[in-house]
This record gives structure tokens, sequence and C-alpha cells, in this order.
């Protein structure tokens, strides 16, 4: 998953160096959620994740992913190529986030919930390398940064060949178009995925635009050297912390219930996207405190929405009920990636992220709701 954030981390680079306007920068990370979009629909449609091996797909999608990126360190050099490239790095993409749910929930019926929550952590500290990688020495060297997190997922992509099927994975199931729509319109499924949306819609736009306000914020105070490096470790920081969050979550989850796991979480995230601004220029010790809670939380409550839809929905299309739910979740972030800016544009970067907050508050209400109807019975083991 190091591929996701590679060319947002290494952004202000490229953005010097193809002479590259705001909206192009950003669409260098839109790009890649609409790749995964368009390959997760198609996948859906076609239910392909039920239907092939995993593994394979996993490898494969790892591999092809990597080579699109390795072409953008060296073969491009302006916007519309490098745009392409990531949307096909999206589009690979879908073929490794889904398909690695799928394995894992496969190997567990107990304690799925801090399985699910164990994978999404590591997608998150994945998703968090290259701003790693920028701040070790990535900082003006773009290749490093690229060819860094290609490096990564072909390991991935060969690591998971040692995964075998486990004992709770379903059979391959036949096409079957009419799956997608008794996935929607089954009421438990549908509310779990309301409250994935939500999450999905302040997650992505913070982890694509936390450098870009940590920067602000250091520079506001002047009291720290180097503000760019310092705010990519500080991004690496905010992004990677969630792995851990990932996995209290889900060991928390299995024990007290994912509804209530899921509404903590995100009312704690809903309310630092407003917090964000009253600590706008703290010192960086407040700063850092402030994002690592933040990190820790945002994320937390993901793997959950994706055990809840293991639970519910029909078990020889999980896999296609999985993909259907992060396809709607990563559309909806390429709205609140773009609009993100525009409210910095307009108030600063101090009050950017506070219209992310109705996210989490809408996705509260749904994981209430849903806790309140007998189908929570099915969440957790009964515990809802």
């Amino acid at each position: 998953m190091s591929l996701w954030f590679s060319a947002t981390a290494a952004a202000p680079e490229l953005a010097v160096a193809w002479d590259l306007t705001a909206t192009e920068t950003a669409w260098l990370t839109i790009a890649v959620q609409l790749g995964f979009v368009a390959g997760a629909f198609l996948s859906a449609i076609l239910t392909l994740f039920d239907v092939l091996q995993p593994r394979y797909l996993f490898a494969g999608s790892a591999v092809f992913g990597a080579v699109a990126t390795v072409m953008i360190a060296s073969l491009v050099d302006s916007a519309f190529p490098a745009i392409l490239l990531r949307f096909l790095t999206g589009v690979a993409l879908a073929g490794v986030y889904p398909p690695g749910m799928k394995l894992m929930a496969g190997w567990f019926r107990r304690g799925r919930g801090l399985a699910i929550g164990v994978l999404v952590g590591a997608l998150t500290v994945g998703s968090a390398l290259p701003h790693l990688l920028r701040g070790l020495g990535g900082v003006g060297d773009p290749t490093l940064v690229l060819n860094g997190a290609a490096v990564l997922a072909v390991v991935g992509g060969l690591l998971i060949l040692t995964v075998d099927q486990g004992p709770y994975q379903a059979p391959a199931a036949p096409f079957d178009p009419g799956a997608i729509g008794r996935i929607l319109r089954d009421r438990g499924t549908l509310l779990a995925n309301l409250g994935y949306f939500g999450h999905m819609w302040e997650l992505y736009a913070v982890w694509t635009w936390i450098p870009i306000y940590l920067a602000a914020s250091l520079a506001t105070t002047g009291s720290v050297g180097n503000s760019t490096q310092i705010a990519s470790v500080l991004a690496f920081v905010t992004i990677a912390v969630g792995g851990p969050g990932a996995i209290a979550a889900g060991y928390v989850a299995d024990r007290l219930g994912r509804t209530v796991t899921t509404t903590v979480s995100m009312l704690v995230s809903g309310a630092a996207c407003v917090a964000a601004g009253l600590l706008f220029g703290s010192s960086i010790e407040f700063v850092t405190l402030f994002v690592v809670v933040w990190g820790f939380v945002i994320v937390a409550d993901s793997a959950q929405f994706s055990a809840c839809v293991t639970e519910l929905a029909e078990p020889a299309y999980v896999g296609t009920a999985l993909t259907l739910q992060t396809a709607i979740g990563f559309l909806l972030t390429t709205v609140s990636i773009q609009l993100v800016p525009l409210v910095a544009d307009s108030v600063g970067w101090q009050w950017a992220f506070a219209p992310l907050a109705i996210g989490p508050v809408l996705g509260i209400v749904a994981m209430l709701w849903l806790r309140a109807l007998p189908e929570a019975d099915r969440l957790a083991g009964g515990r809802g």
C-alpha cells in the first residue's frame, strides 16, 4: 500500500519540476482514488474477487502498480501521463486491498475484528511510508520516494504468494450479476456501508492534506527550522499511528461490539476536524500530541465496517460486498480531497478540515441505527 501516497508525498518536488498547478498536483492523489473506484466497481460487477484466487490477484496487482510507479519516476515529466499512471495505480490497488481483507477473514471466525484490524493497520502504515521516505532523504529527490514505494509493493506482492486460503473462506462462487442488487438491498449491510462512507469522507482528505496543514502550522510559529522536513515526518507519524489504532479498535470491538467502537472513534475524529483549527499554530509539542491522537482514532474504526460486512453479507459474495463498499467509499473521497484546499483558499489552512466533521456525524447516526436492529445480533458474536 506504499504506492497509494507515493506521488502525494513527492508532490512538492514534482510540482516544481513539472510546473504543475495546484489542481494538477491534487490530481496526483485524486487519480488514484478514481482508479481504485473504477477497478473496484469493475471487479464487483464481474464478482472477480469471489471467482479468482485472491492471493494471485493481489500479487499481480501489486507488481502492476509498482511498474506504473517506476514509470512515473523514470519516464514522465508532465501532468497528464503522470495522472494516467496514477489512475492505473489505483486500479491495481483495487486488486490488493479487498482481496487482502477476504483472505484475512477466511482465517478467522472468532476475533475477526482484530484480524481485519491488523490488516488495516498494515494498510495504514504502508500508506504512511512514502512520507517517511521523504522525511529521511526524499526532500528534493522524488525518485527516491517513488522507487522506494515500488520496491516495497513488489516485496508485498511476493509475500502474499505464501498465504493460503483459510478454513472459513467461502469456495469460489459462480458469476452472478444479481449479487450486487441483493447486497444493496440488505438493510444491515447498507447501514454498515453508510457508517463507512461517513468515515471515508474524513479519512483520505486528512491523510492527503495533513502534511500541508502541518507545514503551515509550523511555519506560523517560526520556532522550528526546516518545517517541510519536520512536517513530512509528522505526517508519517499521523498516518502510521493509525496502525496500532486499528489493531486496538479490533480488540475492543470483538469484546464490546462493532457499533460502539465505531461510534466512539468517529466521535473523537470528528471533533478533531474542528480542534485542528483551534490548535493551528500551537507549539510543536501540542501539535504533535494532537495529530498522534487524531491519527490513532481516525482509521481505528475502518476495519470494523469491513468486519460488519463480512458478518452481514451473503457468505458466497463477501468479496464482492467488500469491494462495493470500498468502491463507493473511495469515490466519496475524491470529493472531500478536492474540498479541503478550496476551504483553505477561503479561510486558510487553520479551518480547512472543519467541513469534514459532517462525515463522522452521519456515520455515527448509521451505526447507532444498526445497533438498534436485530441484524446487530450477527455482529461480533452477538455484541452488536
